[in-house]
């Protein structure tokens, strides 16, 4: 815990509406920020994906159901892992129960992983989740959208994570959002990605522990999510 200036309740409100001001320039630049969002240009999907779901095998296309938005975690959790990973369940726990919410502005919602469908059902009834969870196994969802580096990664493309390059030593897999839209005639298109920090906005964890004194309390050397355990091992 850093060493707090103690003040009267005076001096305290003061500081918060100093406070106040830049917590307003923040949010007013993030508004700018989402409008720029929406305006990026989208690209036409021409490759044809075939997951394999928990009512059958479904293309992309039939992951949106009745809506036209979709949003993909990419949920880290490989072909040969045990169980997924700690990180990205730790998100999971923030999009947990928010489908319906998702659904009434014309939002599908789905996490996509590369192990097996069985291997992540199994791990989804452990941890008590109610998302509809996908299998991308060897389909090329995650190479194609840059969060998959294992050694069945196409030669001829990049090792770009967070539109930059994936050291050589790094993970097999990786987490990130992707989101889709599907316009009147069903053709189907990429409109946004983010991975790495840029992720943190979506957890509701982090943006409540960032309200306190402590804050995170991460170390800034090392894995600074060490700390992170999946719920059920606290």
């Amino acid at each position: 815990m850093p060493s707090p200036v103690i003040a009267t309740r005076e001096e305290w409100l003061k500081a918060r509406l100093d406070l106040l001001q830049r917590e307003k320039e923040h949010t007013r630049l993030k508004d700018d920020i989402t409008q720029a969002r929406r305006a990026l240009p989208w690209v036409r999907l021409e490759k044809n994906y075939a997951f394999e779901t928990e009512t059958g095998q479904q293309s992309l296309s039939d992951l949106f159901g009745p809506h036209s938005q979709l949003i993909t975690y990419h949920f880290m959790f490989g072909p040969a892992w045990e169980e997924g990973c700690k990180s990205c369940s730790f998100w999971a726990d923030s999009y947990e129960g928010l489908s319906a919410h998702f659904a009434a502005r014309d939002i599908a919602f789905t996490a996509v992983s590369s192990a097996p469908l069985e291997r992540l059902l199994e791990f989804k009834s452990r941890m008590g989740w109610t998302f509809n969870w996908v299998s991308s196994f060897q389909n090329g969802f995650n190479h194609d959208f840059d969060v998959g580096f294992d050694e069945t990664r196409p030669t001829d493309r990049s090792r770009a994570y967070n539109f930059g390059i994936m050291p050589e030593a790094f993970m097999d897999e990786m987490h990130g959002t992707s989101v889709f839209a599907k316009n009147e005639d069903g053709a189907v298109y990429h409109t946004y990605s983010m991975y790495g920090r840029g992720l943190d906005a979506t957890n509701a964890a982090y943006a409540y522990i960032d309200l306190t004194p402590k804050g995170r309390d991460e170390p800034a050397e090392g894995n600074p999510m060490a700390w992170v355990k999946h719920h059920d091992r606290y």
